[in-house]
């Protein structure tokens, strides 16, 4: 993204109480390449006037989509292939690491964690923002509800840039993550954000995220380069709303269009349920560490509570801030995996916050629980694959627990088998089934939700991220 479009962000993350915290990105040069698109063969000699047979096309080859932006290229690399819980079966501790905005610049953050997610299993969600896909010339192609063409909080783009992102992109769905939409402008507020958008305006602000995702080589020039290896209609199945904000209406759209779970809201550490058929996957309220208060399970939250919306605050409390975070974060982790087993949702920005101390933090975060013992650190399209894959009366049955509160008796016995009751032998014979009444028992039964811990919990305390807490936008 341009230098002037950082400028812009950097000026609305400042004037704003609580902030957006989508500091903009400009992004560098690199490419990588993959099989040949065209598929072709050597030219095989054959008798004179004999027909060649047609080249045979080569294994994986991808399939162009419109202008060779994004093509097929068959399953996902290194998915997981999930079963339904076993009776008395204990669940996998999922954590999920996700990032917004998700584009490549000078930090070279994404390249770095895609590295990082290597080296401890761990797959991820990179909400793209389409408009790092679209350079700052071609910059009235976007249309914002609600905004003069061409308008963005969080600027555009540069070639180079551009370039840079897709690579990462690229090689990050060929590894296994995921990669879902930020949206594009990232504007927020009560007078003009997302939160003031109908279902009609989500629905074209997400049009147009696919559209810049499927049309980057003609908007940018940059037609030599390699397909992104996936159709986006297919792989867009979840977002994050800026700032968190206007989900109601973005949840109505997202169903409409055929996502699959949607994470911009603020939940205590249960097991989630759906709304309006899409798993919510929202964000957890995690211990800040040495504070009377919870905080929102995200970088800019923690930043808020500690340097406020100063991105570079007092540099010798760096290291404390980073590991208040890192602490927070695992402490969230225990009380799930040696509790109610929970996921544990925690979102990111590819920023250097307060000396990078935060990225630091995620790092030995994931360095920490990535690798212990039944976890499972997965993308959000990954989760909801398993949490579709269990029967529904499980889900709802392990979402009686509380936040951190461990099963009486263990797992083997709150998710064992229910014996059917004993028969009444007093009680008249049954009439046999002639095939018309519906089966006794068909519909799952679902235990009651209790209502205790059915919503978040908002911490009296301003700085505790009551705010949903965050306001604080992410990108």
């Amino acid at each position: 993204m341009s230098t002037a479009g950082r400028r812009t962000t950097v000026r609305t993350v400042r004037r704003r109480a609580l902030g957006v915290g989508a500091l903009a990105v400009a992004l560098m040069t690199g490419l990588a390449g993959c099989s040949d698109p065209s598929g072709s063969a050597p030219k095989e000699k054959g008798a004179p006037g004999a027909k060649k047979p047609a080249p045979a096309a080569a294994p994986n080859a991808p399939r162009l989509i419109g202008d060779g932006s994004t093509a097929f290229t068959g399953a996902q690399p290194r998915q997981p292939v999930w079963e339904k819980l076993k009776p008395g079966q204990q669940p996998p501790q999922f954590v999920v690491f996700s990032w917004d905005g998700a584009g490549e610049d000078s930090q070279k953050l994404f390249s770095h964690f895609r590295e990082v997610g290597k080296k401890y299993n761990a797959t991820m969600t990179y909400f793209l923002s389409g408009v790092y896909l679209l350079p700052e010339d071609k910059r009235t192609l976007y249309d914002p509800p609600g905004h003069a063409a061409g308008r963005s909080d969080i600027g555009f783009n540069d070639t180079e840039g551009i370039r840079a992102t897709v690579r990462e992109l690229r090689g990050a769905w060929q590894e296994g993550n995921e990669v879902g939409t930020h949206f594009n402008g990232h504007f927020c507020g009560p007078e003009s954000g997302v939160g003031t958008w109908s279902v009609e305006d989500w629905k074209s602000e997400i049009g147009q995220a696919k559209s810049f995702v499927k049309n980057w080589k003609t908007n940018s020039g940059l037609t030599a380069e390699q397909p992104l290896p996936f159709d986006y209609d297919k792989e867009l199945v979840g977002a994050r709303t800026p700032c968190l904000e206007g989900r109601e209406n973005f949840v109505k759209a997202a169903s409409e269009l055929g996502f699959r779970y949607d994470t911009s809201g603020v939940n205590d550490q249960i097991w989630p349920k759906k709304d309006h058929g899409l798993w919510d996957l929202s964000m957890h309220l995690v211990p800040m560490p040495g504070r009377a208060f919870q905080t929102l399970s995200m970088d800019y939250n923690f930043m808020v509570n500690q340097s406020g919306t100063t991105t570079q605050g007092d540099p010798s409390q760096h290291a404390y801030w980073g590991n208040q975070m890192r602490d927070g974060l695992v402490q969230a982790f225990n009380r799930s995996y040696h509790g109610n087993r929970a996921p544990v949702v925690i979102g990111n920005h590819f920023e250097s916050w307060n000396g990078g101390t935060y990225m630091r933090a995620i790092e030995e975060t994931i360095a920490t629980v990535c690798v212990q013992k039944d976890v499972k650190c997965v993308s959000f399209r990954q989760l909801a694959d398993w949490l579709d894959a269990q029967d529904p009366a499980v889900i709802e049955k392990m979402r009686t627990l509380k936040v951190g509160e461990a099963p009486q008796g263990g797992w083997a016995t709150f998710l064992a088998s229910q014996p059917q009751a004993p028969s009444d032998p007093l009680a008249p014979p049954a009439k046999p089934m002639t095939g018309s009444e519906p089966l006794a028992g068909s519909a799952p039964l679902a235990d009651s939700e209790p209502q205790t811990d059915s919503e978040p919990q908002a911490d009296s305390e301003p700085q505790a991220g009551s705010e949903p807490l965050r306001k604080p936008g992410q990108d």
